[in-house]
Parts: structure tokens; C-alpha cells; sequence
């Protein structure tokens, strides 16, 4: 028997499944973060779309849960195939399943942009930056987009703006292509192959950007997981901050009057302070604490800022 499979399960059920996968993921030291944070959450993901049931089926202790559902023998051999093939690819489950939800949206991913999982998508989903908005807001940048699914939770969120999805990479912007046709927005968001603002100039009202900013020492630590991503929407030079640098110093004259940047940088903020030092920004409150997304407006990066 291999060293990954899952142990006899003599009638099982969903749960038990679902259970004896997330022992044998923890067992495996696998990585999280792309769409679960846990073993638990991951096996469910990855047992309930093997076989075909709604990624939100109640497995907990509630009167419609599943977690007592017959599964057959069939159903066991196909999950520990999958089950397998993450543990000994470590390609993120996303890969695997060539789907991400992001804001209860489903998202089309593979190997050619990175899994979707921008905290953004939280800010614009719950409403947080509307009062940096206003009448005047028409035009939104989704810089740096990936998959395209911030392009698409905008547009979803503010159906009176239209949106620009920018990307440095043909093969993002492709995948990207796949989404925005997926949720019937083609007439409001148009994709453009851009190095930077190149492209795109402009001028934008809001421009949000989950760029690459993962240090050159993080870059190298990174969990297997992660290194099966693109490396070019990640890597941020020594400090995180070489394109965040580019950006900022382009980008005044790039965005209207009102305009505003809304900036994703994770776990780099002392090295975006040590760039910026006096730099006035918005940081704003999201699921993984209020250090990670900022917010600048047109009035900030105008008053001219210092650089580091």
C-alpha cells in the first residue's frame, strides 16, 4: 500500500472520508492558503468535488448535514487518487480541480495565473472602500489581474463602472479571458496585456492591485505549493516593493482628481514604510488583520512623498 493512501474505510460515509483525508494531507505536510487554511477544510474541497456534490454541503453536526452519506467503493478509489496527486505533485488543490471561489464566486484557474485569493476581493465585496467612491467613479483598473476575478467581483459590485483587467502576462490574461466570459461580463470588462501602466494609462479612477511583493528571502523559502505558481506574479525584488515602486512613482499622473489606489502588499508592510516613509495611507480591516491592504488616494501620492 502507498505510503499516501487512504486506510480502509469499511462502510464509510462522507465524513469518515472526508476525516481520514485531512489525517492524511496533515500527515503528508502539505501546505495551505490557496482557498483553505487547514487539512480539514481541504479534504472536504477536494472529496466533495471528486464526487460531484456542492463545494457548500453541510458536513457539520446540523439537521441537512451529509456527513453520515454512504460513499461507495467506487467514490473511495477515485478520492485517493486525488488525494495521491496532491500530495505528491503539491500543486494546490485549485490546480487540481481547475476551480477557485473567491467571495462565494467561482473562478476558472490553472497553472498559468496564480490561485486567486486576493484580500481585496473582501473590501470590494463588503462594501469597505465605497466612501472612497463617488458619482465621478467610472473607469477601474484591475492591475496586475491574474485570473481576472477582482476584474470580475468589480464589475459585479459597481455595475456602473467599466473595468480594465492588466496583466504583463499573456498566459494570466488568457485565463483571465476564460472568467470574464464565464460570468457574461465582456461588454463591461476589457483586458489588456500591459507592463505595468504601460498600456493602461489612464486616466483611472480607481485602480486596485494585488501585485508581486514577496521578498527575495521569502521567495526562497517558500512551501512547494507556492513555488508551483507563476514566479512573476510573485516575486518582488529584495524588499517586495520593486514594482510597488514603479507603480507609485507612475501613477499620479494616472488617475483623475478623486482617483484612488487600493493596494494589496500581505506581510510587507515594514519594508512598504521603509520605502515610503512618509507616505499618508488608508490601512483597512480584512480577514487577516488591518496591515495588508492599503489605500492611497490621488491627494497622497500627489503631496509628493518621499521614495526609499
Amino acid at each position: 500500500m502507498s505510503t499516501t493512501a487512504l486506510p480502509p474505510l469499511a462502510g464509510a460515509t462522507l465524513g469518515a472520508l472526508v476525516d481520514s483525508g485531512a489525517t492524511l494531507l496533515s500527515a503528508a505536510g502539505v501546505s495551505f492558503g490557496h482557498g483553505t487554511t487547514n487539512a480539514h477544510d481541504e479534504a472536504a474541497w477536494l472529496v466533495l468535488w471528486r464526487l460531484g456534490l456542492p463545494l457548500d454541503t453541510p458536513l457539520g453536526d446540523t439537521p441537512d448535514s451529509m456527513q453520515n452519506r454512504p460513499v461507495t467503493q467506487a467514490e473511495l478509489a477515485q478520492a485517493a487518487t486525488l488525494f495521491e496527486e496532491r500530495i505528491a505533485t503539491r500543486k494546490p488543490a485549485a490546480y487540481l480541480t481547475q476551480e477557485a471561489w473567491l467571495q462565494g464566486v467561482p473562478f476558472y484557474v490553472d497553472e498559468r495565473s496564480i490561485v486567486p485569493r486576493s484580500l481585496i476581493a473582501e473590501l470590494i465585496a463588503d462594501g469597505s472602500i465605497d466612501a472612497f467612491l463617488s458619482d465621478s467613479t467610472h473607469t477601474v483598473l484591475d492591475l496586475c489581474t491574474g485570473n481576472g476575478s477582482l476584474a470580475v467581483l468589480a464589475a459585479m459590485a459597481w455595475p456602473d463602472v467599466q473595468v480594465t483587467g492588466a496583466d504583463i502576462s499573456a498566459d494570466a490574461l488568457a485565463v483571465a479571458r476564460i472568467n470574464v466570459d464565464k460570468h457574461g461580463l465582456e461588454e463591461r470588462i476589457a483586458l489588456v496585456h500591459s507592463d505595468g501602466l504601460a498600456a493602461v494609462p489612464g486616466p483611472w479612477d480607481l485602480v486596485v492591485c494585488n501585485p508581486p511583493y514577496v521578498n527575495q528571502a521569502s521567495m526562497q523559502t517558500l512551501p512547494p505549493e507556492y513555488r508551483a505558481e507563476p514566479a512573476l506574479a510573485l516575486a518582488g525584488g529584495a524588499d517586495g516593493m520593486d514594482f510597488v515602486r514603479r507603480l507609485l512613482g507612475e501613477l499620479p499622473d494616472q488617475l483623475s482628481e478623486e482617483g484612488a489606489l487600493l493596494l494589496e502588499i500581505g506581510n510587507e508592510r515594514a519594508h512598504f514604510e521603509a520605502a515610503f516613509p512618509e507616505l499618508p495611507v488608508y490601512w483597512l480591516d480584512t480577514s487577516a488583520g488591518a496591515d495588508q491592504v492599503l489605500l492611497i488616494t490621488q491627494a497622497a501620492l500627489r503631496g509628493g512623498a518621499g521614495v526609499r
